[in-house]
């Protein structure tokens, strides 16, 4: 770089183009820099909120500084602040969801592996006609579903209850996942599971042994796609439980949707950050590996 400076006081073409550069990255820089204030802004805004004191917050309005610091708001949210007819925080609904996210993660991202494996390297006559169908699970909306899952709900005994969600979430998610991994393990070679077929290695073996140990950058990415999309779900949690079963994005939205005219901002913004830890974790923690997952099952 100091050589170029150099050459570039002595070359005015080469001084321009300097310039040309420096502006250039300067500008891309300021915009980016504008575009990450404005995206970050409504996080800081609640993450302050949380912090303040509720009669700080009415006198001086939502966005502002906090005067002081503490965390009383956060102890009421997770523990004594009423939500849905009971005075016990977001604790409850805060593990539901985990009872509900983590199981139906883990069994939606194995059928969807088993799935992709089948689709993709055991073809059968009617296999692609099979795919294309079970794509049309990733373009439909929620809402269609609601009347045939109240009713299988209503049969199965699971109505109101964390089981239902997980066989829901499950169900769900099984064309999300299929859909990751098959079009990640087409681009396993075809010759390699020959090679293990032809030394008497059958489905399962070649499922454990091959495919599973080749699958950690798909699997990351099924994982972060489904746990952060079943975390965030609300509708069939409104609508298939209530009261103390409710995932915390339902109680999140009762807590909202209350009808006292005096709100606790700072009790609902710390509220609303807690049941937003943990995807903001899974971002945090996995972003990288989402995106390296995502391009590598995108290369053929």
């Amino acid at each position: 770089m100091a050589e170029i400076a150099a050459d570039a006081r002595h070359d005015p073409e080469a001084a321009a183009a300097t310039r040309r550069y420096f502006w250039g990255r300067f500008l891309v820089y300021a915009v980016l820099t504008l575009f990450a204030v404005i995206y970050l802004a409504p996080l800081l805004v609640v993450v302050f909120n949380s912090l303040r004191e509720q009669s700080d917050i009415a006198r001086n309005g939502l966005i502002s500084l906090p005067r002081s610091f503490r965390l009383d708001a956060w102890a009421q949210a997770w523990g004594t602040y009423c939500v849905s007819g009971t005075c016990e925080g977001m604790k409850r609904n805060f593990f539901n969801s985990l009872w509900m996210t983590i199981p139906a993660t883990l069994i939606s991202t194995l059928l969807g592996a088993m799935n992709g494996y089948v689709l993709s390297k055991w073809r059968f006559k009617g296999s692609e006609i099979l795919f294309n169908l079970m794509l049309l699970g990733v373009f439909m909306p929620g809402q269609i579903s609601l009347m045939p899952w109240a009713f299988l709900l209503g049969k199965l005994g699971l109505t109101n209850s964390t089981y239902g969600l997980v066989l829901i979430h499950v169900v769900q998610g099984i064309s999300f996942t299929t859909l990751f991994c098959r079009n990640f393990y087409v681009s396993i070679p075809d010759d390699l599971i020959k090679a293990a077929r032809i030394d008497g290695a059958g489905f399962w073996r070649i499922f454990r042994k091959i495919i599973l140990p080749l699958s950690p950058p798909i699997l990351i990415v099924t994982v972060i796609w489904q746990f952060t999309g079943i975390w965030n779900e609300y509708l069939f949690g409104v609508v298939f439980t209530s009261g103390q079963q409710q995932p915390i994005t339902a109680a999140l939205v009762a807590l909202t949707a209350g009808g006292t005219t005096a709100r606790a901002y700072d009790v609902m913004s710390a509220a609303v950050l807690i049941g937003a830890l943990p995807p903001l974790l899974i971002y945090l923690f996995g972003g990288k590996y989402f995106v390296r997952g995502l391009t590598q099952g995108a290369i053929k």
